[in-house]
């Protein structure tokens, strides 16, 4: 899988990095225009980019004023920036760094484009580059191993959630990554009821007491925000269109709600394990 190599470095103050996003900024700014894709690279006024990290989905700190449960979000978010080289993270109450030790760590990101906020999405490394700054490498399962994407996964601390654009064989080995850390008890997993189900009466149950597939999570918190039955989740799902296909059957379907079970009135659940799920970008 051929991906655009860029080097740099990793920023934290005045942002608010969690368990799959981080500030980059990169030692020549003109690559970014190398990226390739439909949406361009957006950057913040001192020049950074939002990396959103590839083939990950962590717990949410905070996304439209929600939360999931904070141990475990807080865990994932803690893990990434220290992977990355930062101790001493110092944040504010909405989440923000104010200060870390050292400011910046040195690193690089892989990537294939960017999404539709102009976040790039990439594998993260850090260190030296594996190859030339503003050259395409190719990118296999070993390399795939030395990054932070597949580092949160193995520790149980992100769920694999896929997109088109990651190759099958990066997709497989962080299927066995997750599966690993899931037989092993460890982050998420001896909490997650995203297939056992989650009884959703209100924002607070999938705030505090669930830990679901953050994917799945920020439609409830989009949905409940509209005041309407939890009933009437599925309606919603598939009033938005979101291509899914269920890489186990190779069946695709236009909305969620083929893959999301609403039962018992108001326990809602998935229907097939996360790493078994491919979804469309937006």
């Amino acid at each position: 899988m051929p991906m655009l190599l860029i080097k740099g470095s990793f920023h934290l103050k005045d942002t608010a990095p969690d368990g799959d996003t981080v500030h980059f900024i990169a030692d020549n700014p003109d690559e970014w225009q190398l990226v390739g894709g439909k949406n361009s690279v957006q950057l913040t006024a001192a020049g950074h980019a939002k990396l959103r990290l590839e083939g990950i989905d962590a717990l949410e700190t905070h996304y439209h004023g929600a939360h999931q449960p904070l141990p475990q979000a807080h865990a994932a978010a803690k893990e990434l920036v220290e992977w990355l080289g930062f101790t001493a993270v110092q944040r504010d109450p909405d989440e923000t760094v104010t200060a870390s030790t050292p400011a910046t760590t040195p690193g690089f990101v892989l990537t294939r484009g960017a999404d539709l906020y102009g976040r790039v999405i990439a594998l993260v490394g850090k260190g030296s580059p594996p190859g030339t700054s503003g050259m395409e490498i190719p990118v296999d399962a070993a390399l795939l191993k030395k990054t932070a994407n597949h580092h949160m996964v193995s520790e149980g601390l992100a769920y694999p959630t896929f997109y088109r654009s990651l190759f099958k064989d990066l997709r497989l080995e962080l299927t066995a990554a997750a599966q690993q850390a899931e037989e092993a008890g460890k982050g998420v997993w001896p909490d997650d009821v995203s297939l056992s189900g989650v009884k959703v009466t209100g924002l607070s149950s999938i705030e505090n007491d669930s830990v679901i597939l953050p994917k799945l999570f920020r439609r409830l918190v989009d949905y409940l925000k509209l005041g309407m039955p939890i009933t009437w989740f599925p309606a919603y799902l598939a009033g938005q269109g979101d291509p899914v296909t269920v890489l186990s059957t190779g069946e695709r379907f236009v909305g969620l709600h083929h893959v999301v079970e609403v039962s018992n009135g108001d326990l809602v659940r998935l229907s097939h394990p996360a790493a078994d799920l491919l979804f469309d970008e937006g």
